[in-house]
């Protein structure tokens, strides 16, 4: 029987994902569906399926591969302020997405706990800072996949949505260790906790630079980063056992310290393949197989429990919603409150501390589940029929353009408008008033400096293009464009001395010489007239993408579905210009430069570089 649940189990976790993908059921998260699955193969359904020594085994070191990359999902960059830059909402007001989502969950923990006060005073639950926990938690997973979706990951909503999450996942995985600790007897030791975080402090500096090794002589037999991220997830949850903190923690900070490490895309996915292609599955189908359905409908004050959950899961994220309207489109702050209602990732293993610490009967565990599932399930669904994505959310990238001449306004018309969005800025009246009525966006600038130039969002965007007559000009607006964050800066100069030419290639800010350019172009038509002819094509484009999508990774070219409708000129991978064949198979990072015609260009690009 040992042998049988095993095989089932496997078994399941290989055909439900297939289901899903053959019957189109989008909406619903695959972890709900493993669970629901479980409830109908467990003790509440068929009873094909139970608990043995090694499905125990196997879903325990599941929940801490669970906890392990839902550390990895930690964004930092979106922490830094530098990184996480104000921005129109699409109420047309300034939105700071750290500050919003800060104060939308101090909403949630105060409504947390109004609300769990409310189950101890009617009697349906007595544990009040276990409620409050669960009532505050996020799914972070389940948020991000949503988010990935709907392709707003960028957007202010977006961040805003995702740093709530991350605020909802840390903040309840914290108390829950001071909660476990205190509960458990071990409240004297509370203290030690912080040589679990000096403890993941220390693996950090001490594999930050052997790390940048690791993946130079790692080999197909070796995988030295996978074994590392073991090692990491096994000492954290060693020392978080030792000074009586929970494993699920220790995995946690594994996760979170993996990230700092900064791992090459491959790694993230086979450690991701590793935790959902085979052991989580197990953990929650396992957790739906214990769900004691039957036992639960047996006892009616744990079964008035279960929508009075439901219900409290939702409101304890009300105030997300308030929150939102203030910054966004009420439809899509209302959409985003609901998604922030998602709660199943941290919900399961607090649920097991609780039970070991005997805080809570398996039939209000049960209740509490089964609500977290019933949640898990609506919220997605609301998320996806009501938010809709206005125009500011389709464009890909900001542009801003400081200098409107005679090179830079053409340029600015001729980017394709499902890309980017473009802002152009001058400091000159006269060219203001020369192409005021020809230029959408064009912002007259007093003056060039650092404060101006901030409080007209000149920084906001993630390319500047600093194209003004004066070298001198180009070189200061770049360099401020820099040090405020900005993904992609571009200046514009007539003459290059190597001094600066060194200092730009050191900072990642890029040149344009037009003297340079021209001269390409003129041997590009005397040597290549073929490629002279694609850059110049009005039918046809010329594209770079990085290829973030795994859908399209790990296979050949010659297997992709839109390949005979594309040319593939060169793949950058790391340092080194590829020569594309058939044969070449795509690895996550890869960066394709392609052209084709305008809409199976947009289209391939679209599909490459979705995460």
């Amino acid at each position: 029987m040992a042998q049988l649940s095993l095989f089932l189990v496997v078994l399941l976790a290989l055909v439900i994902p297939i289901f899903m993908a053959r019957f189109q059921i989008s909406n619903v998260p695959t972890a709900v569906a493993e669970i629901i699955v479980g409830i109908v193969m467990g003790s509440s359904g068929f009873n094909l399926i139970t608990s043995t020594h090694d499905l125990t085994f196997l879903s325990n070191l599941g929940v801490i591969l669970l906890m392990f990359l839902s550390g990895m999902e930690i964004d930092f960059d979106l922490l830094q302020r530098k990184n996480n830059p104000k921005g129109k909402s699409q109420a047309g007001k300034t939105v700071d997405p750290l500050k919003t989502a800060i104060t939308a969950f101090i909403g949630i923990v105060v409504m947390a706990f109004v609300l769990a006060y409310i189950l101890r005073l009617t009697g349906l639950f007595s544990e009040v800072m276990l409620a409050a926990i669960i009532l505050m938690t996020v799914a972070l997973g389940v948020v991000i996949a949503t988010l990935k979706e709907k392709d707003i990951l960028g957007r202010p909503i977006g961040q805003t949505i995702l740093l709530t999450a991350v605020l909802g996942e840390v903040i309840p995985l914290l108390l829950l260790t001071i909660y476990a600790s205190v509960n458990g007897g071990n409240a004297e030791r509370l203290w030690l906790i912080i040589l679990l975080f000096a403890a993941a402090i220390f693996l950090l500096r001490r594999f930050k630079q052997p790390y940048l090794w690791f993946a130079k002589i790692t080999k197909a037999t070796t995988q030295l980063d996978i074994r590392l991220a073991f090692f990491l997830i096994f000492a954290l949850v060693t020392v978080a056992e030792r000074v009586g903190a929970e494993n699920i923690l220790g995995a946690f900070l594994a996760g979170m310290v993996m990230k700092l490490l900064e791992p090459s895309e491959a790694t993230k996915d086979k450690l991701t393949s590793i935790g959902y292609g085979f052991f989580i599955p197990i953990f929650f189908i396992m957790t739906g197989v214990r769900l004691n359905l039957r036992s639960l409908f047996a006892h009616p004050s744990s079964l008035m429990l279960l929508p009075v959950l439901v219900i409290f899961l939702f409101i304890a994220k009300a105030p997300v919603v308030l929150t939102y309207m203030r910054y966004f489109q009420k439809k899509n702050a209302f959409a985003g409150g609901f998604l922030t209602a998602t709660t199943i990732t941290i919900v399961l293993p607090t649920l097991q501390v609780a039970r070991k610490l005997h805080a809570i009967t398996s039939t209000q565990s049960d209740a509490f589940i089964l609500a977290a599932v019933i949640v898990c399930i609506l919220s997605p669904i609301v998320f996806n029929s009501n938010f809709v994505l206005l125009p500011e959310d389709k464009i890909k990238e900001k542009v801003a353009i400081v200098g409107a001449n005679a090179v830079t306004v053409p340029v600015a018309h001729d980017l394709h408008a499902n890309w980017y969005s473009v802002k152009m800025f001058t400091d000159k009246k006269n060219q203001y008033k020369t192409y005021d009525s020809r230029v959408e966006n064009l912002t007259f600038l007093p003056n060039l400096d650092e404060e101006t130039l901030e409080k007209d969002g000149v920084f906001d965007g993630d390319i500047v293009v600093a194209a003004n007559r004066a070298d001198e000009d180009n070189i200061k607006i770049a360099r401020m464009a820099k040090e405020k964050g900005v993904d992609r800066v571009i200046a514009r100069l007539s003459e290059v001395d190597s001094k600066t030419l060194t200092e730009f290639n050191e900072k990642g800010i890029e040149v344009f010489n037009s003297t340079n350019v021209h001269a390409a172009l003129m041997r590009a038509m005397i040597e290549s007239p073929t490629v002279y002819r694609i850059m110049t094509d009005t039918k046809n484009i010329l594209y770079s993408v990085k290829v973030k999508n795994t859908h399209y990774t790990g296979r050949q070219l010659m297997d992709l579905e839109f390949i005979d409708q594309i040319t593939v000129s060169r793949i950058k991978r790391g340092n080194a210009w590829l020569i594309p064949r058939g044969a070449t198979v795509i690895e996550p990072g890869d960066i394709l430069v392609f052209s084709g015609e305008f809409k199976v260009a947009d289209r391939v690009r679209d599909l490459l570089s979705k995460e």
